[in-house]
């Protein structure tokens, strides 16, 4: 019994000194806890540390009834003597084996811990990256957007000096036309004044033909 409690107690001391220490046996370690905690596993340490506490207090109560005889006697038998210190060497390596197997848990616990938040430390700092990459992309494109903003406003701006000008002659051409119009308009008005005079000329011509005739027809009869 106090053997295999040595073997063991060495054994988890083996494991203990393979969870502290960053070497490439610890990370076999933690996947044979891995691969211990899974399945029936945990059943059996359960079953495995139920059975070393039961033996304990059995020897926890060995030493107790011990304890007992020499209080009423007031000496131990070499008998008494020898149980009592395989007693307490027993409950000594049980109790240390116990501790142990926690601290062991414990490590595990905090070394699968810690490789999460590495995992997720590592996925933060890609989407940083990411996010990182994506603004410089979004800067540039940016940057060229305004660029054509600016050109665009710029041509926009050369549209409106050419509206303008064309505006202008339009203007100045409309302008022209009304005064050609007016003066199209007098010229008219005098045409018409001259078709009339004209006619009037014309009748007055005939009427002075007609009398001249009529004249000449009554001198000679």
């Amino acid at each position: 019994m106090i053997q295999l409690l040595f073997a063991l107690l060495s054994a988890e001391v083996a494991m203990v000194v393979l969870l502290l220490f960053k070497t490439p046996l610890r990370k076999l370690a933690t996947l044979g806890l891995d691969h211990l905690k899974r399945g029936r596993g945990p059943v059996m340490v359960k079953t495995v540390a139920g059975t070393v506490l039961l033996v304990l207090a059995s020897s926890v109560y060995s030493m107790v009834e011990i304890r007992g005889r020499f209080t009423e006697i007031g000496s131990l038998t070499p008998t008494d003597q020898v149980l009592m210190s395989q007693n307490l060497l027993e409950a000594s390596l049980m109790g240390y084996s116990l501790f142990l197997a926690l601290i062991i848990d414990r490590l595990h616990h905090y070394i699968r811990e810690l490789r999460r938040l590495r995992k997720s430390m590592e996925a933060v700092m890609k989407q940083n990256r990411a996010l990182e990459e994506t603004k410089n992309g979004g800067s540039d494109e940016l940057k060229s957007r305004d660029k054509e903003v600016t050109n665009l406003n710029e041509q926009i701006k050369q549209l409106k000096l050419e509206l303008e000008a064309r505006t202008k002659e339009a203007k100045a051409a409309e302008a022209s036309a009304t005064a050609l119009k007016k003066q199209s308009e007098g010229f008219l008005l005098e045409y018409d004044h001259l078709l009339e005079d004209n006619k009037n000329l014309r009748n007055q011509l005939q009427s002075i033909d007609l009398r001249l005739s009529h004249a000449d027809s009554k001198k000679n009869p």
